[in-house]
């Protein structure tokens, strides 16, 4: 028997920017999205520092978690696309920062490049 699939969206993230979705709940399983640092009523990139960036990046991570009924302690990976691994002290910071006890696993690359212009993207697991 096929396993049920749920759209998930908040509106306090950013909508997407392609033919994608916030987050999809497959089972007790979250699928999110990558976030860049998009202030969800503007629009726009928050600011062009990566601090400001990665934390608004959280802050839409978590936004999109709770409209699916959880919390970032329910986040069992992530991966974070960086475009200059020179940022990863500062963006660890902060996403530590949100993930004070028990975080979970993750991995961080480099890219070349992130969609408008974005300097930190995070996605997200979770476990519902």
């Amino acid at each position: 028997m096929p396993t049920q699939r749920e759209v998930i969206h908040s509106d306090d993230a950013p909508r997407a920017i392609g033919p994608y979705s916030q987050a999809i709940r497959a089972g007790n399983m979250l699928f999110c999205s990558g976030q860049i640092g998009l202030d969800p009523r503007a629009g726009k990139l928050v600011s062009d520092a990566v601090a400001d960036q990665a934390r608004q990046v959280m802050l839409n991570l978590r936004a999109v978690l709770e409209a699916a009924g959880a919390g970032l302690e329910r986040v069992a990976k992530t991966t974070i696309y960086l475009t200059d691994l020179a940022d990863f002290q500062v963006v660890n910071e902060v996403y530590g920062s949100f993930f004070a006890s028990q975080p979970p696993a993750r991995a961080t690359v480099q890219v070349a490049a992130l969609p408008l212009g974005s300097r930190v993207e995070i996605e997200a697991v979770a476990v519902l």
